[in-house]
């Protein structure tokens, strides 16, 4: 039991420690580090203006208004920069092992995971998390929402939850890295693509889509069904750990890293 602990700790440490060379890293350029977050800034503000727009000309999206979507809207964008600032790694994964650099991540003690993480951390994207808290916080206030203690942690289960579906899909578009030695970019639909359709409640978009985003891909229990929850528009207590459900899918994602892992061979580099 000290031993596993011990282990974990560890891990923790060589993490943060990766986490500080990388933040001092990108302040030795501190007025790109601030364009570019600037810049992560005006590219969701400009979804942002989409809705906006729209919601000029109709009042509401299959019932909902404009401060509810734009509630969806902040949730999805919450959950999504949050795995990609700490998970930019493996968004980055397909250089790492077309270089080789993978052959010397494996020869050194530490978890491969944590070493990979820790290879990038993507502090730009605050710029992408100041807006979403904005629109979050502005739509938390225009929502008459009551609050109360299953409602605040449901918000905290939609948004830890959110973080680890988005974490599992960039590993699982990482191990396909193993058997490709490249990046499929048919991934970005799952995971830009649910940034940019999660915009909307998902259950908007049909009753195929709201079935595949229930029990494949889990969006719905960290946005759809959550959210109904928080308006209102159900009042069961499932609703409230529904959000948890959703980290089981890291199980088959971190299932298919291993094995990725246990039949890599060096990409000759």
């Amino acid at each position: 039991m000290c031993a596993t602990m011990n282990k974990i700790l560890s891990s923790i440490k060589l993490y943060l420690h990766y986490v500080s060379i990388n933040i001092r890293s990108m302040m030795q350029y501190k007025t790109s580090f601030f364009l570019t977050t600037i810049g992560q800034f005006m590219i969701s503000f400009n979804v942002f203006l989409g809705i906006f727009f729209m919601f000029l000309r109709f009042s509401s999206v299959e019932g909902f208004s404009y401060n509810e979507v734009l509630l969806c809207f902040a949730i999805i964008l919450l959950e999504f920069t949050m795995a990609e600032i700490f998970a930019r790694g493996f968004d980055l994964f397909p250089s790492v092992v077309r270089s080789g650099e993978f052959d010397r991540i494996m020869v050194r003690p530490q978890n491969e995971i944590i070493q990979v993480l820790g290879s990038k951390f993507e502090l730009t994207r605050i710029g992408r998390m100041l807006q979403a808290v904005v629109m979050f916080a502005y739509g938390i206030a225009k929502s008459n929402i009551t609050w109360d203690i299953p409602k605040i942690l449901t918000v905290f289960f939609m948004l830890i939850s959110g973080a680890c579906v988005f974490f599992g899909l960039f590993l699982i578009y990482a191990a396909l890295c193993f058997f490709t030695l490249d990046g499929l970019e048919f991934m970005n639909v799952f995971t830009d693509g649910a940034k940019e359709f999660g915009k909307y409640p998902m259950g908007i978009y049909g009753e195929k889509i709201l079935l595949f985003a229930t029990f494949v891909i889990p969006y719905t229990l960290v946005q759809y069904y959550p959210l109904l929850y928080l308006l209102g528009r159900r009042t069961s207590a499932l609703y409230v750990f529904l959000p948890l459900c959703a980290c089981l899918f890291l199980i088959p994602a971190m299932l298919l890293w291993k094995y990725g892992v246990s039949h890599y061979a060096s990409s000759g580099s």
